[in-house]
């Protein structure tokens, strides 16, 4: 006969003391509303252990965390504990503790945990009101120099936004920069200039802000900047949403001179010169030294030499989302398109970032 698992012990004071500072000291939207769930090991007639192994994240590894220290002050505010043990006992959905919970969001907007921070400020339903609190910050910053501080708070005002046709339920919004990439190249440029990446500076600027901020209402609060300040915020949100960017700059010089390279066949292409048989064609575009691809492939740190164009630029876009504003297609023979770097001569933006050759 089996024998019948041990009851657990009782729950402790301390026990939900610490998981509950924990959360809130880390901004753990995810882990603060697991301990009111039904099965959660906080709950005494829950046969979950909070002292196992398998809920150890759920404590703090370290409670000498000066983080975690003025969280356990918060977690011991006077009545919350009797209000939480409530809860944990009570069946049905738990009314949850607004006091920890505002300090969960504000500690995960420090910690740039924005999808964590949209949820607790959407659950005391405050999350509209701290984005434009985050936006008037943020203009008043700008308004006196503070570019990155002004970065900062618009970054955060973005991050705060939620996707309320999300199924099964609003979630978040989260940047899709992959997908909407997609989308600024969808139509094929019918002259070189009506490419995204050669666009005169002031909509370049206009045109980056929509992508990069992906809320054309929160964009639209700097159309009225004047060019400079839009170039020094551009590549301050971009430097710090992008820690990476300057390895990209790396590639991007990289891929101008694969491009230089192969220039005189690039053009050719271009031109009404007599076209070659497709045998003739699909040999010289298989020929690893001239295969055009592989300025696409020196652009999305791939490989692979046999992607299409919009596979390049996805895996590009997705771990450098400013890199789609300057690239562009290329039709280099009659069925094969690739992307290439481009960008203004007189573009500034580009030069900041590292982009222009020297």
């Amino acid at each position: 006969m089996a024998r019948k698992p041990a009851p657990k012990p009782p729950v402790t004071d301390n026990d939900i003391l610490q998981a509950l500072a924990f959360a809130i000291a880390t901004g753990d939207i995810v882990n603060f509303r697991f301990l009111f769930v039904p099965y959660s090991p906080l709950r005494d007639d829950s046969t979950e252990d909070l002292r196992t192994d398998k809920y150890s994240y759920l404590l703090p590894p370290d409670e000498n965390d000066p983080d975690y220290r003025e969280a356990l002050k918060a977690a011991q505010a006077p009545g919350l504990l009797a209000h939480v043990r409530a809860q944990l006992a009570k069946n049905g959905p738990p009314q949850l503790p607004w006091e920890p919970l505002l300090k969960l969001a504000d500690n995960a907007v420090r910690l740039e945990k924005f999808a964590a921070a949209a949820q607790a400020y959407e659950l005391l339903r405050i999350r509209r009101r701290m984005q434009e609190e985050f936006l008037a910050q943020a203009d008043a910053a700008l308004a006196a120099g503070d570019t990155p501080a002004g970065v900062r708070g618009y970054r955060t005002a973005v991050g705060l936004d939620y996707d309320y046709a999300a199924f099964p339920e609003p979630l978040p919004a989260v940047p899709r920069h992959q997908v909407t990439a997609l989308i600024l190249h969808g139509e094929y440029p019918r002259t070189p200039e009506e490419a995204v990446a050669v666009q005169p500076p002031e909509r370049h600027a206009d045109t980056a802000l929509n992508y990069l901020l992906q809320n054309v209402e929160i964009a639209g609060c700097l159309s009225a900047l004047p060019l400079d300040a839009k170039t020094a915020f551009l590549e301050e949100w971009i430097r710090q949403t992008d820690p990476d960017w300057d390895a990209f700059a790396e590639s991007y010089r990289a891929a101008c001179a694969l491009a230089r390279e192969q220039g005189e066949r690039l053009e050719r292409a271009k031109t009404d010169a007599p076209p070659q048989s497709l045998a003739e064609e699909v040999a010289e575009l298989a020929a690893e030294d001239n295969n055009p691809r592989r300025i696409s492939a020196r652009l999305a740190s791939r490989s692979a030499l046999d992607l299409e164009w919009w596979q390049y630029l996805k895996d590009m876009a997705y771990a450098h989302p400013a890199s789609a504003l300057f690239v562009a297609r290329q039709a280099v023979s009659h069925d094969t398109e690739i992307i290439m770097p481009r960008y203004r001569a007189d573009s500034q933006l580009a030069r900041r970032l590292g982009l222009a050759a020297e």
